[in-house]
C-alpha cells in the first residue's frame, strides 16, 4: 500500500472513530442527565427541616459512621488474620482433602477437595460427580461454593457427589500452567476412580477456570463428561463494537498498556512472583463508582443490616493470591493478548497441540449480556473460530449449548443466589440428559412455570437448534472486522516483550530480592486499605467499644426522613458523576486503541479474517462430501441413526421433558439399541443427519442397503413397532409428517426380494 492510500485509509479510520466517539459521549451525557433527573425527582419541596430534625439526623449519621468504620476494621482484622494463615478457601461447606498437588512429581499449589454434604442432604455415590474449578485471577478459590445457594449447593441438593479444585496462596517454585493442567487431569482420574459405576464427571469452570476446564478436556477427552463454562473468556479479542455505550473496555487494556511486558515487569519486581492484587485492581478500575463509592455508601446507608453481607464478600474479594512469572506470562502472551487457545497455538505438557475439536463431551456456555469483563462474544466466538460450519459440529458428534442471561454482571454469574436457583439448578437438571441431544448447536431457554409446594419458583427448560452461521451473525454485527487491529496489538506486544527481556529485565532482576518484593506487596494500595484499618492501627482501639455502645443505644432514622432522602440524592449524584467519568474514559480508551492499531495494522484486504470460515456453500464443503460419499456404507447402527433423524420433529423447540422421555425409552429398549459410547453415537447420528439434509431421497432409497442382514432389518422394524405401541410415545401425538415418513420407511424395509450386499465402510472409518 503506497503512502497516499495509507493516508486515505487513516482518514477513513479517523472519521469513523470520531463518529463512534461522539455517539459514545452522547449516550454518556444522556445517561448522566437521566440519573441526575431521577435523583432530584424525589425532592418534594417540603418545609425545611427544623432544629430537632437536624439533631436527630446528626445522631443517626454519627452512629452509622461508627458502625461503618467498625465494619471496615473487622474487614481489616480478618485480612490480617487470614494473611498470616496463608488464606483459606471461602467455601461455605465442609470438605476433606483427596489429593494435594504439592506432593506431585511436578508440584503445583492445587488440591482436590471432596465436599461433605450438609445435614439433611443425601448424596448418591452412583450419580455423576461434579468437579468445580474456580478462577485464579487474583482472588482465592471457593466462590463456586460461596453460600448455600451456589453451584455446589444446587449439585448437592440434586444428589450428586461434588468435588472442588482449590489452590493455595503461594505457587510452588517453577510450576507452570501446563503443570497445573496435568495436575487437574490427575484430579479427574481420581474422581473417576472413586466413582467407577458413575458417568464421567461433569466439569464446571468459572471465568478463567472455564478455559482451564476446556484445556483439560482437550488434552484428556476420554475421562471428562459434560463441560459447563460460566463467564469464561475463550476469544479474548471478541466484544461488541456498536453505536451505543462502550461496554467491553477490558479487551482494549492489553493494547493500551503496550502488551504483556508490564506483567513481566511486575513479576520481576516481585522477584519472580506476580501479585494477584494487580489483577484485582484492574477489576476495580472497571467500575470506579462501585469501587470508590457505591459499595461503601451502601454499607454506611444500611449500617444496621449490611455489615454481614459486606464482610462475607470482602473475605473473598480481599484475599490476594500469587502466581509465578512463568504462569502470568503464559496467560498474557497466549490468552489475554495472543488469543491463541482456539488457534492451535497452545501445546500441552507432552508437546501436543490443544485442539478444542478433540473434546468429545457436550459443552454448555453460560454468559450474560450485562457482563463487561467476559461479554458473550468472548464466550461464544471461539465456536465459529474452531468449527468451520454447522455440518462440521455435527460430523464430529459435538453438542454445544448456549445459555444467555439478559443483565447480570460478571460476578453475579457465580455469586448470585437467584442465578444459582434458576440457571445453575437447571443446568444440573440438563446434564442428566444432555448427552442424548443430537449433535449440533443449541440455545437453552429457561421459563418460569409457577411455584412449587415450598413456594419456590418452578422452571421449564427447552432447547432450540441453531446454525453456527446464524449465531455468529447475531453476535457480530460488523463481521468482526473490529478484531483485526488486535492482531497488530499482539505483534506490538511481542516486540515490546522482546525489547523488555533484552534491555530491561537483566537490570530489574538484578535489583529485585525477596525483602523488596514482600515490601511492594505489603504496600499495594488494596492491601493498605485493609491493614491500615485493623488491629495493627493503635489509634483505632476505641472503635470496637464505641460500636458496641452504639448498637445498644441505636437511634435510627427511617429511610423516608427528608434529610436521609437528601443524603441519598447526594450519594446518587456522586455515583452518577463517577459513572460519567468511566464512560468518558472508556470511550477515549476505545478511540485511542483503534486510532493506534487500526492505522499501523495491515489493511483489511490484506489481513486474514479472525473467523476461518470458508466462503463456499456448505453443500460443497469437505465434511458434506465425505458424508455423502458414505451414503451406502454402514449397517444397523447407521440405519438406526438415519431413521432417528428422518422421524425427528422439525422446527420445534425440544423441551427437557422430551429428552427425559427419550432417556427412559433408551433404557427400556436397550436390547434393540447398539452398545456404544454417547459420543460415538452422536458422531454417527451427525453424519447421517448431514446425509439426510443434503440428499433426502437418496438417504431413503439407500436405507435398505444398510440392512442387508435380515436379522438387523427385523430388529429395527420390531423396535419401530414397539415404540409405536408405547403409550408414552402415543401421548406425544406424532405429527402427520412423522406418520407419513414412518409409513415410507416401513414400506422400504418390508420383506422383499434379495438385495445386493451392502457396501461396508473402510476399517479406518468404522473405527
Amino acid at each position: 500500500m503506497d503512502a497516499a492510500a495509507r493516508l486515505a485509509r487513516s482518514q477513513q479510520v479517523g472519521a469513523k472513530l470520531v463518529t463512534v466517539f461522539n455517539k459514545r459521549m452522547q449516550a454518556a451525557n444522556d445517561k448522566f442527565s437521566r440519573r441526575v433527573n431521577t435523583a432530584f425527582a424525589g425532592a418534594d419541596g417540603s418545609a425545611p427541616a427544623d432544629a430537632q430534625d437536624w439533631i436527630a439526623y446528626a445522631v443517626d449519621a454519627a452512629q452509622r459512621a461508627i458502625l461503618f468504620w467498625d465494619t471496615l476494621k473487622q474487614r481489616g482484622d480478618h485480612f490480617v488474620e487470614n494473611s498470616t494463615q496463608g488464606f483459606k478457601p471461602v467455601l461455605h461447606f465442609d470438605s476433606e482433602m483427596v489429593l494435594d498437588g504439592r506432593g506431585f512429581e511436578r508440584p503445583v499449589n492445587y488440591a482436590l477437595l471432596r465436599i461433605t454434604p450438609p445435614a439433611g442432604v443425601r448424596v448418591d455415590a452412583r450419580r455423576r460427580p461434579y468437579l468445580i474449578i474456580d478462577p485464579r485471577a487474583g482472588h482465592g478459590p471457593g466462590i463456586g461454593g460461596f453460600k448455600d445457594d451456589s453451584q455446589v449447593g444446587v449439585a448437592l441438593r440434586a444428589g450428586h457427589p461434588v468435588y472442588f479444585v482449590i489452590f493455595f496462596r503461594d505457587p510452588e517454585p517453577g510450576q507452570t500452567l501446563l503443570d497445573v493442567c496435568a495436575a487437574e487431569q490427575r484430579f479427574v482420574k481420581k474422581v473417576r476412580e472413586l466413582h467407577p459405576r458413575s458417568a464421567k464427571p461433569a466439569l464446571i469452570g468459572n471465568c478463567q477456570g472455564g478455559w482451564a476446564a476446556m484445556m483439560l478436556a482437550a488434552s484428556d477427552p476420554e475421562d471428562t463428561g459434560p463441560i459447563v463454562i460460566n463467564g469464561a473468556p475463550m476469544s479474548y479479542w471478541g466484544g461488541s463494537w456498536t453505536d451505543g455505550a462502550s461496554d467491553n473496555p477490558m479487551r482494549y487494556a492489553g493494547g493500551m498498556l503496550g502488551g504483556s511486558w508490564l506483567a513481566s515487569l511486575a513479576a520481576d519486581l516481585g522477584n519472580g512472583i506476580f501479585d494477584g492484587a494487580h489483577l484485582v485492581q484492574n477489576f476495580e478500575n472497571l467500575n470506579p463508582a462501585n469501587s470508590l463509592w457505591d459499595k461503601y455508601y451502601h454499607l454506611y446507608n444500611k449500617a444496621d443490616t449490611e455489615p454481614r453481607r459486606f464482610l462475607e464478600f470482602e473475605r473473598w474479594w480481599g484475599a490476594y493470591y500469587l502466581m509465578n512469572r512463568e504462569e502470568i506470562e503464559w496467560i498474557t502472551r497466549n490468552l489475554f493478548v495472543g488469543n491463541k487457545l482456539w488457534q492451535g497455538g497452545v501445546k500441552d505438557a507432552g508437546g501436543e497441540v490443544l485442539d478444542l475439536r478433540k473434546i468429545r463431551a457436550p459443552i454448555i456456555l453460560f454468559a450474560s449480556m450485562g457482563d463487561n469483563i467476559t461479554p458473550p462474544q468472548q464466550a461464544f466466538n471461539w465456536v465459529a473460530d474452531v468449527y468451520r460450519s454447522t455440518a462440521e459440529i455435527k460430523a464430529r458428534g459435538q453438542v454445544i449449548v448456549g445459555l444467555l442471561h439478559e443483565d447480570v454482571g460478571h460476578l453475579g454469574i457465580f455469586v448470585s443466589g437467584k442465578v444459582a436457583k434458576k440457571e445453575h439448578a437447571q443446568i444440573v437438571s440438563v446434564l442428566e440428559t444432555i448427552e442424548s441431544l443430537p449433535p449440533g448447536l443449541y440455545g437453552m431457554a429457561i421459563t418460569a412455570s409457577g411455584e412449587g409446594r415450598d413456594g419456590e419458583p418452578q422452571y421449564e427448560v427447552e432447547f432450540r437448534e441453531h446454525s453456527l452461521e446464524e449465531i455468529s451473525a447475531r453476535l457480530n454485527r460488523f463481521q468482526r472486522v473490529d478484531e483485526r487491529p488486535f492482531q497488530a496489538a499482539a505483534e506490538i506486544s511481542e516486540l515490546n516483550q522482546r525489547a523488555y527481556e533484552l534491555f530491561a529485565r537483566p537490570w530489574v532482576q538484578a535489583m529485585a530480592n525477596d525483602p523488596t518484593a514482600k515490601l511492594l506487596r505489603a504496600f499495594h494500595p488494596l492491601r493498605v486499605q485493609n491493614w491500615a484499618v485493623s488491629q495493627l492501627n493503635p489509634w483505632l482501639a476505641w472503635l470496637a467499644p464505641a460500636a458496641q455502645t452504639v448498637r445498644e443505644e441505636r437511634r435510627a432514622l427511617e429511610d423516608a426522613h427528608p434529610l436521609r432522602r437528601a443524603e441519598q440524592r447526594s450519594a446518587d449524584l456522586l455515583s452518577a458523576t463517577l459513572d460519567y467519568y468511566r464512560a468518558v474514559r472508556d470511550a477515549m480508551s476505545e478511540a485511542g486503541f483503534f486510532g493506534i492499531y487500526a492505522n499501523i495494522g495491515r489493511p483489511e484486504a490484506e489481513t486474514p479474517a479472525p473467523q476461518p470460515q470458508t466462503e463456499e456453500p456448505e453443500a460443497s464443503s469437505p465434511v458434506v462430501r465425505e458424508a455423502l460419499a458414505s451414503i451406502e456404507h454402514g449397517g444397523y447402527v447407521e440405519a438406526l441413526a438415519r431413521v432417528a433423524f428422518l422421524l425427528k420433529r422439525r422446527g420445534e423447540p425440544l423441551p427437557l421433558s422430551r429428552l427425559e422421555l427419550k432417556q427412559e425409552l433408551v433404557a427400556d429398549y436397550a436390547d434393540h439399541l447398539p452398545g456404544m459410547s454417547p459420543h460415538d453415537w452422536r458422531r454417527i447420528r451427525g453424519e447421517q443427519e448431514i446425509i439426510c439434509r443434503h440428499a433426502p431421497e437418496r438417504a431413503l432409497e439407500t436405507l435398505p442397503r444398510l440392512l442387508e442382514d435380515r436379522a438387523d432389518r427385523r430388529r429395527l422394524l420390531a423396535l419401530l413397532d414397539k415404540l409405536l405401541a408405547d403409550k408414552r410415545v402415543q401421548a406425544a401425538a406424532p405429527s402427520a409428517a412423522q406418520t407419513a415418513m414412518l409409513a415410507r420407511i416401513r414400506k422400504l424395509l418390508a420383506p422383499a426380494r434379495a438385495r445386493p450386499s451392502a457396501k461396508r465402510a473402510p476399517a479406518a472409518r468404522r473405527a
